[in-house]
């Protein structure tokens, strides 16, 4: 396990799809159904030049509702780009059955990033170099580990931004995948430690999942980022 990797946490079981692509045509069908795509469309994000200490560009999420839905754009990349690599080099003994249940979430990770990037339209931000090299991709212990850090992390990120909602609409979509990214959590937690999927470290006293406000979650989520991320029009 990383010293990132330990920086992160969340939590909850996915349902997997006879087939990946499948789950991936079911997602978006249910999400284009729903006539969602034209309201997403509001505000503005800019992308602005930082070439100080050779930095790569510096990408601004925007303001308001635009920016938290570019917030969780940018999440969902990250996680997507992670396990569309964890499925394209599988660790050392990875099982069908955990190449299956991986493939599923790599599925569903690239639904939503896609998802919210044909929603947000033109205000959409560019799409953001990763970087993984402190992940040991050949190891389970590393990968899994990761893979629960990105899960705890994403529902920490998604509980925090739903105060930060003005759009009921938008709000409702997030929970609902909050509610995936949860299962994922779970799911990810007890192929590390069975029955360890909901305990004390996702969840607080009243039984509730954890949150984190967005400065608090690229804290962390901006150690596998090289591109650099302005965060500063969010609504707090």
């Amino acid at each position: 396990m990383t010293s990132r990797s330990n920086q992160l946490e969340g939590n909850v079981l996915d349902n997997a799809e006879p087939s990946p692509q499948a789950s991936r045509r079911k997602f978006l069908a249910t999400a284009g159904g729903l006539s969602l795509l034209s309201a997403f469309v509001i505000g503005s994000s800019s992308c602005k030049k930082n070439d100080s200490m050779g930095m790569a560009d510096t990408v601004s999420l925007g303001t308001g509702d635009t920016g938290i839905l570019n917030y969780a754009y940018a999440l969902e990349q990250l996680e997507a780009a992670f396990y569309t690599r964890v499925i394209a080099t599988p660790y050392d003994n990875m099982t069908a059955a955990e190449g299956s249940l991986l493939a599923d979430i790599r599925d569903h990770e690239i639904a939503h990033r896609e998802f919210f990037k044909a929603a947000l339209g033109s205000n959409a931000i560019r799409a953001l170099d990763v970087n993984f090299s402190t992940i040991d991709f050949g190891n389970r212990a590393s990968v899994l580990a990761t893979a629960k850090a990105f899960e705890d992390l994403g529902v920490t990120a998604y509980n925090g931004a739903g105060q930060l909602i003005t759009n009921p609409v938008y709000l409702g979509l997030a929970g609902k995948i909050v509610s995936v990214e949860a299962r994922h959590a779970a799911l990810i937690r007890d192929l590390l430690s069975p029955g360890s999927f909901a305990d004390s470290t996702a969840l607080d006293a009243n039984g509730l999942d954890m949150a984190r406000t967005p400065a608090q979650v690229f804290a962390i989520a901006g150690a596998y980022l090289n591109t650099r991320l302005d965060i500063s029009g969010l609504p707090s």
